[in-house]
């Protein structure tokens, strides 16, 4: 599956859980809702992984993603009344960070889902 068809369909996932839910809900909640239906899109994920954050090669740290998608997308969940650029700002440094190729930010706060697609600019020939 490419990477494009793997977001369409967490893209389609979110957006069923913010039809269903609307906006008003802590984070975790649309992280628990969305777990299922990336299980029912049949997507293999991981749910709060711990994620190993490099700087030039080495390890300095972890931190756990939300969301690891068929192991090449970091999934980072927000619960705001609008997207802030800090928010996209820490998508970017995340999906850098973890040495992923690709990363979505997904915020429920907002009264219609915003998503946001993120590129690792070091990483080899996306495909």
């Amino acid at each position: 599956m490419s990477l494009d068809d793997i977001t369409f369909r967490i893209n389609g996932c979110a957006m069923k859980v913010h039809n269903v839910l609307g906006n008003g809900f802590q984070e975790v909640i649309y992280q628990r809702c969305l777990a299922i239906e990336m299980e029912r899109a049949r997507l293999n994920f991981g749910r709060e992984v711990e994620q190993i954050i490099y700087y030039e090669g080495a390890q300095v740290g972890t931190r756990r993603a939300d969301f690891i998608v068929e192991s090449r997308i970091v999934v980072e969940l927000k619960a705001s009344v609008n997207l802030q650029d800090v928010h996209l700002a820490q998508a970017k440094n995340y999906v850098a960070a973890y040495d992923f190729p690709i990363g979505l930010l997904i915020n429920f706060g907002a009264t219609r889902l915003q998503f946001k697609k993120v590129f690792n600019p070091t990483y080899p020939k996306i495909q």
